[in-house]
């Protein structure tokens, strides 16, 4: 059985490449993206997401370790579903519910390291593993606001192309 700091790091493994994967797909996300504001959103999260992969990097350093990557098998079958979507023209509603799969599976783990930092007694590496949480939990938040934004807008353009 291994020890909660040995499955620390296998889990931080885990989203160092998580992350790494991500900073491919977001340009391909933000250009499949047909609203500015859904892009710009992409965009934006791009350049936080260079942020965490430089947070994880310090974490690994708060453990004494080097930074390495561990296949992450979860992000890539999401990013697998993201580029289908595009491939398939799915539009901008079924990009962004695959984000926020991607949001959702960052904040599940990002939590997880926080909590097992705490607990094992790294409040440095704790307080840099809230910083990105809170970031991924705000893109959440944001994503949910343009779906909304987003639905709506398809629903108003299908209305108008019948009634013509």
């Amino acid at each position: 059985m291994s020890t909660l700091r040995e499955t620390f790091l296998e889990e931080l493994a885990d989203i160092y490449d998580a992350e790494k994967q991500l900073l491919k797909a977001l340009p391909k996300m933000a250009e499949a993206a047909r609203n500015p504001e859904l892009k710009s959103g992409f965009e934006m999260h791009l350049n936080q997401t260079e942020g965490h992969v430089n947070r994880l990097e310090q974490v690994f350093q708060v453990f004494g370790e080097k930074a390495k990557g561990k296949k992450c098998k979860a992000m890539k079958g999401l990013i697998a579903e993201g580029e289908d979507l595009i491939d398939d023209g799915e539009g901008d509603a079924a990009l962004i519910c695959a984000a926020q799969k991607v949001e959702h599976y960052e904040i599940a783990t990002y939590g997880s390291l926080k909590s097992w930092a705490q607990q094992l007694d790294q409040q440095d590496a704790a307080r840099l593993l809230e910083q990105t949480l809170s970031e991924e939990k705000a893109t959440d938040d944001k994503l949910t606001q343009v779906a909304e934004n987003v639905v709506n807008l398809e629903e108003e353009q299908a209305e108008h192309v019948h009634s013509e």
